[in-house]
């Protein structure tokens, strides 16, 4: 793979509207020497409109399969409503394409699995945009986690939650968005699957339909996952929690990481030359551009690829186990 490239010529597929992720994109894939923006797919002709006000001269398309015929391009990037994820990026892997997919992957371990297939078999790169790898509060608690402050983790709680009516759009249909657990969710799982470094023994689900009865989104998503050598997690979404708790709780056998959602410290409470202490840990700054700059030094330099494909479609399974056990009552194992 390296060396073959001098540039990487990007195509966004699927430019907007929410958020204004196509250009948030963009902007990264413009800000790294080795990357530019050539062309944006997009079924609406406004947002083709505003891509070619924003970024003169990137070519537009309206069908994927024409830009696949016409355009000369090496990396798709696909930022469309998460139940097409897997049949967009099928189509361009399957066309020779390396191929970045916003966050959740896809919808379903099925999916994920054929995915993975389709990248190995053509001989391309498939990852997942799991920038906030590179959040302040993460990059802390990995380092501080690195340091041995709190020795070996064997409990981690994950936790979002607040008193939340949906929006009636894509997001809070489970047809098309998977349901409460593919949008945040795929963060924290990822973030939580990164700290515990073992295998996972099953999944437990809890999922909650209340209140929001005009959505079919749930509204509250609970997964409890056990590893190997007793080690668990417990990682939460609630739009029906009237209190909050902190959005992370990390247990280790010499100490514990305590963090919010808002602030700029983690707490660390640990034990320094035979003295229990509590720290307030400074955050390191954010550095969520480091997702495309790897991505440029692995398809041109042949870096080792960070976001790998393999545990993102495991943050799939795990949502996929998570919800077969809601619905039977019984742990489920991994199936990938």
């Amino acid at each position: 793979m390296a060396g073959k490239m001098t540039q990487v010529r990007c195509a966004i597929v699927g430019y907007g509207p929410a958020f204004n992720m196509g250009k948030y994109h963009a902007d990264f894939i413009n800000s790294n020497r080795g990357m530019k923006m050539v062309a944006v797919c997009d079924p609406v002709p406004e947002r083709l409109d505003a891509a070619e006000e924003e970024f003169p001269g990137v070519v537009t398309y309206r069908k994927l399969g024409d830009m696949l015929a016409d355009c000369d391009f090496d990396l798709a990037v696909i930022i469309t409503p998460h139940n097409t994820h897997a049949r967009l990026a099928m189509q361009c892997l399957n066309g020779g394409k390396h191929v970045v997919v916003e966050k959740p992957m896809c919808v379903s371990a099925k999916e994920a699995r054929a995915m993975l297939d389709a990248a190995k078999a053509a001989k391309v790169m498939l990852s997942v945009f799991h920038n906030r790898r590179w959040d302040a509060d993460y990059l802390t608690i990995r380092e501080v986690v690195k340091q041995g402050l709190i020795g070996e983790i064997f409990d981690v709680q994950c936790y979002m939650g607040n008193w939340s009516p949906p929006r009636d759009w894509w997001r809070t249909d489970k047809k098309i968005s998977g349901g409460a657990f593919f949008d945040w969710g795929a963060h924290m799982l990822d973030w939580v699957l990164q700290l515990v470094d073992k295998p996972i023994v099953d999944v437990t689900g809890f999922f909650q339909k209340r209140v929001w009865k005009k959505v079919s989104n749930e509204d509250q998503v609970r997964a409890i996952i056990r590893f190997a050598d007793n080690v668990q997690a417990d990682v939460t979404i609630s739009s029906i929690a009237r209190l909050g708790r902190a959005k992370w709780l990390i247990l280790g056998d010499k100490g514990a990481i305590e963090g919010q959602w808002s602030g700029d410290a983690i707490t660390v409470g640990t034990e320094l030359d035979g003295l229990a202490t509590t720290l307030q840990v400074p955050n390191l700054p954010a550095a969520r551009e480091q997702y495309y700059k790897n991505i440029a030094a692995h398809l041109l330099r042949g870096a080792e690829l960070i976001c790998k494909p393999e545990q993102s479609a495991m943050t799939i399974a795990v949502m996929d186990a998570a919800e077969k056990s809601a619905k039977s009552g019984k742990p489920q194992k991994i199936r990938l």
